[in-house]
């Protein structure tokens, strides 16, 4: 096992990833910027170096500082968490090449699963279901002509990144030269490759999603479904587990199909694999997230399996020491991403001090943070400040719990989402579990 971890990433992962390491009797290492010099996971590591300025390019997506940083400290493993350089291959090569574990998949498999061309046709092999559509098209001319035989609706989607970004609906064959330029530009500003291709856009449809652990010796398990349709400009909001469409017999199908995926991309450490579900209950393979989730707890309140811990171990060369059979859905947890926005004002970003901060408590409620009363939240960065959990043995019981945790969450000085959470969780179609990716969509014009 390790003795000292370092931790390229910040706010709540980061903490998370550090309890995991002082529960496990690892040394840990924070890295941050000067604009995170306060920040919590910075007073809770062991050790902590400054990186770079406010700026992300210029700090935690600064690899050359962060590995220098590792190697000044003897630290033997980097935790890249979520976001950030956690699906970068170069930077996983790069700790590769200076000895230094990488607490996650290889580079290979890294860059492999990124291109969601490659990505596709992999999973065609492993006899994987796709989504129809077509692989990467080299020219305007080209991706017209696949789009005719695809037909509309469908959507363009970028070969490389996530986040939502470089990926547009088309309706109909006249609005398809101009959002194919857009989602090919954004693409390239954003991932540095502007390559695109085609889907079918299934619609209504549910998002769905399958969690992996997956060793070094070939064991590979999926712990487990979670809910994800709650979006915002494909965004998450809301996670759930399990998610009220599946059955159990879908749930062991989809589970199938996801250990089989994994092992077809010579999968190690967490995983997800994204599928699409339509209305008829076929569903599909969108994409593989080859890393942590922000929502991996939402699956650690359902089995007690703590994902962390075993990225860790993992990487660490130990086996699993369950198996499939060993997995079970023992109650139901609901997540909500209490974001530093205002809904009220087109979620306009918000910052500035926490000048009162109470977190819920009482069975079963977990609030992942890394708030502290006094704290200034930076305008530098991702808007999320914390995530909050319930489980419960229903879900109604889960809904009713996380509507009593949002009112007990008392967060001054910054605006934030959770209020809109709340309208959520009493929306009578959310309640049903009948509802879709479109949900926000729908509410935005409905002007609720």
């Amino acid at each position: 096992m390790f003795s000292k971890i370092l931790i390229a990433n910040r706010g709540e992962i980061a903490v998370r990833i550090i309890r995991a390491c002082k529960e496990m009797g690892i040394s840990t290492v924070a890295v941050f910027s000067e604009a995170d010099r306060e920040a919590l996971h910075v007073s809770l590591a062991d050790e902590s170096i400054c990186i770079g300025p406010a700026q992300v390019q210029d700090s935690y997506l600064n690899m050359t500082a962060i590995i220098e940083a590792a190697v000044a400290t003897k630290a033997e493993a980097v935790h890249p968490g979520y976001g950030l350089l956690s699906e970068n291959a170069k930077f996983a090569d790069l700790c590769a090449q200076c000895h230094l574990a990488f607490i996650g998949p290889s580079p290979e498999v890294i860059s492999r699963m990124g291109d969601k061309d490659a990505a596709r046709k992999t999973m065609t092999a492993a006899g994987v279901p796709v989504i129809p559509g077509c692989d990467v098209v080299e020219s305007l001319e080209q991706a017209q002509k696949e789009a005719e035989r695809i037909g509309y609706p469908l959507l363009i989607k970028a070969r490389s990144g996530g986040g939502g970004r470089g990926i547009r609906l088309v309706q109909k064959a006249e609005d398809f030269e101009r959002a194919f330029q857009a989602a090919s530009n954004e693409a390239q500003l954003a991932f540095g490759d502007g390559a695109c291709y085609l889907e079918k856009y299934i619609y209504p449809a549910k998002h769905v999603e399958m969690q992996l652990l997956c060793d070094n010796q070939g064991n590979a398990v999926a712990l487990g479904e979670r809910e994800c349709s709650i979006q915002r400009h494909n965004q998450k909001l809301i996670e759930e587990s399990p998610s009220p469409a599946v059955s159990p017999q879908m749930r062991q199908q989809m589970a199938e199909v996801a250990v089989r995926a994994a092992k077809a991309a010579h999968y190690t450490n967490a995983g997800t694999i994204e599928f699409l579900v339509a209305p008829d209950g076929n569903f599909y393979f969108m994409e593989m997230n080859t890393r942590l989730q922000v929502e991996h707890s939402v699956t650690e309140m359902v089995t007690g399996v703590d994902i962390v811990k075993w990225q860790i171990r993992i990487a660490a060369g130990i086996p699993l020491n369950f198996r499939q059979e060993d997995i079970r859905l023992s109650s139901c947890a609901i997540e909500c991403r209490i974001n530093a926005e205002d809904p009220a004002h087109h979620f306009r970003p918000s910052c500035g001090k926490v000048t009162l901060l109470h977190v819920p408590g009482g069975p079963m409620v977990r609030f992942d943070t890394a708030l502290y009363q006094d704290y200034t939240v930076p305008p530098f960065y991702d808007s999320m400040i914390g995530k909050l959990i319930v489980s419960a043995q229903t879900r109604d019981e889960a809904i009713r719990k996380m509507q009593a945790a949002l009112c007990e969450l008392v967060i001054e000085g910054i605006a934030h989402n959770s209020e809109l959470h709340q309208e959520i969780l009493s929306d009578p179609e959310f309640q049903s579990g009948n509802y879709y990716t479109n949900f926000m969509q729908k509410r935005e014009k409905g002007g609720k």
